[in-house]
């Protein structure tokens, strides 16, 4: 009839390892790998757009920063693994020094849906209206 059979422990841990990378490697391919300057600079764009439009970069800078408006003009330097390196306030009519902190920890934690070739390294300026 039926008989039961056991995995030996070898075989099972060597299952989940190629189970395990063969998820990391599909996650990796989504990610897809920009070469070009402008389609990073446009990726960047649109990402920090969306970034300061969601709703709960909105409902914290309404709740803590309400009475914060104007603009802030960055530098932002993008390495290989779509993480900023750097993110460097260029120009602002913004004084509030602890929404200018908010606004630097909420990019850096940022992680882009792109990536780029190995060493390389872009740098974006980016004007940031925040009302």
């Amino acid at each position: 009839m039926f008989s039961s059979t056991r995995i030996k422990p070898a075989l099972l841990t060597t299952i989940c390892f190629a189970l395990f990378l063969s998820s990391t490697v599909s996650y990796a391919q989504r990610r897809p790998v920009l070469t070009e300057e402008e389609q990073v600079q446009e990726a960047v764009s649109t990402e920090v757009e969306t970034l300061f439009k969601s709703p709960d970069f909105l409902k914290k800078k309404n709740k803590k920063f309400s009475d914060v408006k104007g603009y802030i003009t960055v530098d932002i330097a993008v390495v290989q693994n779509g993480k900023l390196s750097s993110f460097f306030k260029v120009d602002s009519d913004i004084k509030n020094i602890d929404f200018m902190e908010y606004i630097s920890d909420t990019v850096l934690e940022h992680k882009f849906a792109f990536r780029l070739p190995k060493q390389q390294r872009y740098k974006i300026r980016q004007t940031i209206n925040i009302e």
